[in-house]
């Protein structure tokens, strides 16, 4: 695929500078990914924009780079940590209200971002279901309050959804602080008098127990000890009288000091001048005063700290959908789906194999021969034979079975080519479908490089001097096939991309396992489990020529290491044609690509088994089948 044929492209570079023009902050990083939105110190994460470029993406995009920019422009987090509540739910008020006046700051003097946000605010009020709430408890103070000072600091009306929770909580909130609100214009373009406003609203809604000290109290305690130290030093030197001899000195020392202040101070005030009149031209500098070292960045393995990338720039962690067409996607799938009819009749099978288990743990038992409970009829015959019997209660009890999260990670190597990947993704295809029949949400992640030998990554490092030791030297490609919150038909031709000549290249196990847990740390499921597909040992020549030949090995078992280590995260693998035992504890290898279905289905089934015996029978095997 072309370096630049993805005509999202040219949008996210103008959006991307425009968010650093409007943040008033040109070194600010901005970075699109699937992953939540975010910001950090030195860069903003904004929604994932497709090469289709639907409406609903760019307004997303542009609102939440709108409010990240401005939030950025207009916030100073000296401020807000000074008057920053401590309870739980005074902060989320006090947060809330904080991000509104920044977006109404923006949109007094820049009317066309209140238009982006409204359309951010509305698309999440409405995947949050707020427009169907139809009582206040439903929905979060802090939310509504947020909404509140937009409307009354801007005078828009709120989106349709979002104006619902608003409305269900506005006569509460105007109730209890109606007489703070009547200041919010006075107070909107200083932080800190917008601080101790937010904390007075705060009051007024009944948390004021969370607050915590308020700091400008403590600076008068802390001037007023200042000022009785300052009184008892005095008196100390009128008692003295060896210092009166000097205090004709000290009255010149004195004026001499004066001076010399003035001058300083009148040399600060020419260089102030020149200052402001170099900034004339230039935007407004961002609040807030700049940390004298910049903090050292993060290692890019939590899993080890000396694991080491020569460049990050061009890795990608892209949508299955943006690598191919539609009607590419859909004639892929049709060829994938070719290969399956062979196979369609033991699959299926294994697949019902499973659904029944699953299903099994998910329904209800009883308990019987208790002393109450529902009267067991089944057992009257023994109280008509003997009539001192006593009579049989039961109970249903419910099985315990935990939401569950599934992620399938499969190896996109070039070594994968033809049957095993072919095998790999119609497997995936099935136990996603099956799983999503039992409400266990399914994910399916693929990985391998975007070139072969090194790519661009390697032609900076020849470029810049060859440097040693430098790392991994290749472009990461981490593919997302179907999201976990997505149905399994809307995701269904993604898995035919599996089938494009020249998408299969390199693979960098390690990393791509790191990622797959990382995304599954962020889920809501009390349960999660990782099944690896992989055909063998990280292999990536360019990385591998330059560095020591365990290089991607040794961190792919400190990954290992850490996932299992942490418990988190459930951690199965199932090797094809290659002992991979010898990296995961709970691990099957395969020699035919045909068994590949019946591991997957017997792992992932053993999982989910009751008896904790036949669990780690299964599970605890370390054979080639």
């Amino acid at each position: 695929m072309a370096q630049n044929d993805n005509p999202a492209d040219p949008f996210k570079k103008a959006l991307a500078e425009a968010t650093k023009t409007l943040a008033n902050d040109p070194d600010l990083g901005v970075a699109y990914s699937v992953d939540p939105p975010g910001m950090t110190n030195d860069q903003v994460r904004l929604p994932q924009v497709t090469r289709r470029m639907t409406r609903q993406e760019v307004l997303m995009a542009r609102g939440t780079a709108d409010a990240f920019a401005l939030r950025r422009r207009f916030h100073n987090p000296s401020t807000n940590a000074r008057y920053e509540p401590q309870g739980n739910m005074a902060r989320d008020l006090y947060d809330a209200m904080e991000t509104a006046r920044c977006e109404a700051m923006g949109a007094r003097t820049m009317p066309g971002t209140a238009g982006n946000i409204d359309a951010k605010i509305g698309s999440e009020a409405e995947r949050k279901g707020y427009g169907q709430i139809t009582e206040a408890s439903q929905a979060p103070l802090s939310v509504a309050a947020g909404y509140l000072i937009r409307h009354l600091a801007t005078g828009r009306e709120l989106p349709a959804d979002a104006a619902n929770v608003m409305n269900l909580w506005k006569d509460f909130i105007e109730g209890a602080a109606g007489g703070t609100l009547e200041d919010l214009q006075d107070v909107l373009s200083d932080q800190g008098k917008f601080a101790k406003f937010a904390r007075q609203v705060i009051d007024d809604l009944g948390y004021g127990d969370q607050l915590g000290d308020d700091p400008d109290d403590i600076d008068e305690d802390q001037e007023d000890e200042a000022s009785e130290d300052q009184d008892e030093q005095e008196a100390d030197e009128d008692s003295n009288p060896d210092k009166e001899d000097n205090s004709e000195d000290e009255e010149a020392s004195a004026e001499q000091s004066q001076e010399q202040q003035d001058d300083a101070s009148q040399a600060t005030v020419n260089l102030d001048d020149m200052a402001d009149a170099e900034m004339s031209e230039e935007a407004e500098m961002p609040e807030g005063e700049a940390p004298m070292d910049p903090p050292p960045p993060p290692p890019h393995s939590d899993a080890d700290p000396n694991y080491t990338v020569y460049s990050t720039e061009n890795d990608e962690e892209i949508r299955a959908e943006e690598l191919a067409e539609p009607a590419e996607l859909e004639r892929l799938r049709a060829y994938l789906d070719q290969q399956l009819e062979p196979l369609k009749g033991a699959v299926s099978r294994l697949a019902n194999k499973l659904q029944r288990r699953l299903q099994a743990q998910q329904n209800r038992s009883w308990e019987f021969d208790l002393e109450e409970g529902i009267l067991d009829a089944g057992r009257l015959a023994r109280v008509v034979v003997s009539p001192t019997t006593p009579l049989s209660f039961k109970q249903e009890k419910d099985m315990e079975f935990r939401d569950t999260c599934v992620t399938l990670l499969l190896d996109n190597s070039g070594s994968m080519r033809g049957r095993p990947i072919s095998i790999a993704a119609i497997c995936a295809d099935v136990l996603a479908r099956t799983l999503e029949r039992c409400q266990v949400k399914t994910e399916i992640l693929g990985f391998t490089t975007k070139a072969w030998k090194g790519g661009i990554c390697r032609e900076t490092w020849l470029a810049e001097g060859r440097a040693q030791a430098p790392g991994r030297l290749n472009d990461l490609r981490h593919i997302i096939y179907k999201s976990a919150d997505a149905p399994w038909r809307r995701a269904r031709p993604n898995l035919g991309l599996m089938m494009k000549e020249g998408l299969l290249k390199e693979n960098i196990d390690g990393e791509a396992l790191e990622w797959a847990h990382r995304r599954m740390l962020g889920r809501p499921e009390a349960r999660k489990i990782l099944m690896v597909i992989s055909d063998g040992a990280p292999v990536d020549d360019s990385t591998l020529s330059v560095n020591p030949a365990n290089y991607l090995e040794k961190h792919l078992r400190d990954v290992i290491a850490m996932v299992e280590k942490r418990r988190a995260v459930e951690l199965i693998a199932v090797g094809i044609g290659h002992d991979v035992t010898r990296y995961y504890d709970r691990a099957v290898t395969i020699t035919d690509v045909e068994q590949l279905a019946g591991a997957m289905t017997e792992q992932l089934a053993a999982l989910f088994d009751s008896d904790p015996r036949a669990r780690a029978r299964v599970m605890g095997m370390k054979r080639a089948s």
